[in-house]
């Protein structure tokens, strides 16, 4: 009876320790597919968008970190108008130019969001990762919303958290 029991704990820890999480095949967000064919206006109102993204952020001590996995979504909250981005460059801790994700304008049509993804295996930004954004509106147009949302998971245990884009002046 011991054994029987035995067997059936350890196939039910076995069993219950499984990561129930799907690696669904998802449709990355292709960049190129939203590519402006067309010079932009020179009428467009142009502006430039800083959001904070944490590649990794410090856990118990400042020698230890954990890699978390960031969204990074660009938003167009007009219901009619579309919106472009000309720039969006993603920055290390130590203000160095990691990637430059737009090589070319891209739209962003009424009420889309288009996101970059950072894995949660690529590091190189750090913990004080950030993005800058150019982006050009027509006049009276709503900017464009840039938000990034950070996770990661260990074990039971899950860590996530929001930043939002602030407009820079210079």
């Amino acid at each position: 009876m011991k054994k029987v029991f035995f067997i059936l704990f350890s196939f039910l820890l076995v069993f219950a320790c499984d990561d129930k999480t799907k690696q669904e095949n998802l449709p990355s967000t292709n960049l190129q597919s939203v590519k402006l064919k067309k010079k932009l206006s020179d009428s467009l109102l142009t502006g430039s968008t800083y959001l904070s993204v944490y590649s990794q952020v410090y856990s118990t001590t400042e020698h230890k970190t954990n890699d978390l996995t960031a969204t990074v979504s660009i938003r167009n909250l007009n219901k009619r108008d579309t919106v472009y981005v000309t720039k969006a460059n993603y920055f290390d801790t130590k203000g160095d130019l990691v990637k430059s994700y737009i090589k070319e304008p891209i739209f962003v049509k009424p009420l889309q969001t288009i996101e970059i993804i950072i894995d949660e295996k690529d590091a190189t930004g750090g913990t004080g990762a950030k993005f800058v954004f150019d982006w050009s509106a027509a006049k009276n147009v709503q900017a464009p919303y840039f938000e990034a949302i950070m996770v990661t998971t260990y074990g039971q245990q899950g860590l996530s958290f929001t930043t939002q884009g602030i407009p820079i002046t210079e």
